[in-house]
């Protein structure tokens, strides 16, 4: 599968974008709808492989948008921000055992207690990871997406929510971000992983990861 790289740089001065950046629903919907609506079904995020992630860098504030072709970047409104579109196939290509990358992803990490842990401990069905136990989740993860990990950094970051137009019901994830350095043990187990994304909460910008090579280890 042809993976694509949209880099978008919404202009605050833009009510869409300032309306798009304070829920992950309006978002999610911002990004759907740069494809085709002949593909507008339940499945559609999953067919069009969309992953999307929003952060802050010494610019600014960014989106990347993954998926399994090009967005059209007319659908955005006007003034929405500057945006451009890159494949992603060069990178995926050079993917081998023992090269060395940096990674980073925003997830939602998570863990489903048994009923009688529930019950024993009060929790709730999905109780989210902090901490150690979020890192120890990322490891696993990063583990049978076919890394070993080098080094790892954590950050949590704001929970991505909204109301759900169909219903109103608060959708909430929260999220950490991880990123650090990592050598690549199975390429192809890499590339699946890459473009299905990790973890819960993908509609809502968690799971996408994002990969470069490691130059200082070469």
């Amino acid at each position: 599968m042809t993976l694509w790289l949209t880099r978008i740089i919404p202009d605050q001065r833009s009510r869409d974008a300032r309306r798009d950046n304070e829920g992950a629903i309006d978002l999610h919907h911002r990004m759907m709808s740069l494809f085709p609506d002949s593909v507008a079904d339940t499945e559609a995020r999953r067919r069009l492989g969309v992953l999307f992630r929003t952060e802050t860098t010494a610019a600014g504030q960014q989106i990347l948008l993954q998926s399994a072709q090009p967005p059209d970047l007319d659908r955005l409104p006007a003034g929405y921000g500057q945006a451009a579109t890159k494949p992603l196939a060069p990178l995926l290509g050079a993917l081998r055992p023992g090269l060395h990358i940096r990674y980073r992803i925003a997830a939602n990490p998570i863990r489903r207690p048994s009923r009688s842990t529930r019950d024993l401990y009060q929790l709730k069905a999905v109780v989210p990871l902090q901490g150690a136990a979020a890192d120890n989740w990322w490891a696993r993860q990063s583990e049978a997406a076919g890394l070993t990990l080098d080094s790892l950094r954590s950050t949590p970051l704001d929970a991505a929510r909204g109301y759900r137009r169909s219903d109103q019901r608060l959708i909430k994830h929260d999220r950490v971000l991880f990123e650090g350095t990592a050598v690549i043990t199975d390429a192809d187990c890499l590339r699946t992983r890459l473009t299905h994304g990790i973890g819960k909460g993908k509609a809502y910008g968690c799971g996408l990861l994002s990969i470069a090579p490691h130059r200082e280890a070469q």
